[in-house]
């Protein structure tokens, strides 16, 4: 397959790319070596090749919901500048 300069006008204003005219050849160029590479891929033999796990596939790996380090609140607090009692403290920002 070959791009033709009117598609890739078009394929840049759908990527909102701007091209000038004088950038249209080598981008042509750029477009026809990725569909070429393409077209090398459809000639590999995959038959009995199982696929890959997608996302749809996948199952997620669960685990209890425990807080395990919690209660720790003055090392927490230790690491801001300014606290008043249990509470961060930080510049008024709006009158």
């Amino acid at each position: 397959m070959s791009l033709d300069p009117a598609t890739v006008r078009r394929i840049a204003r759908l990527a909102r790319i701007g091209i000038d005219e004088s950038d249209l050849q080598s981008l042509q160029g750029e477009l026809n070596g990725i569909l070429g590479w393409i077209e090398q891929l459809d000639e590999v033999n995959v038959d009995g090749v199982a696929p890959m796990v997608g996302t749809e596939h996948a199952v997620l790996r669960m685990r209890d919901d425990i807080v395990t380090d919690g209660n720790i609140r003055d090392a927490v607090l230790s690491n801001a500048t300014d606290t008043v009692g249990p509470y961060y403290t930080v510049p008024k920002v709006v009158e």
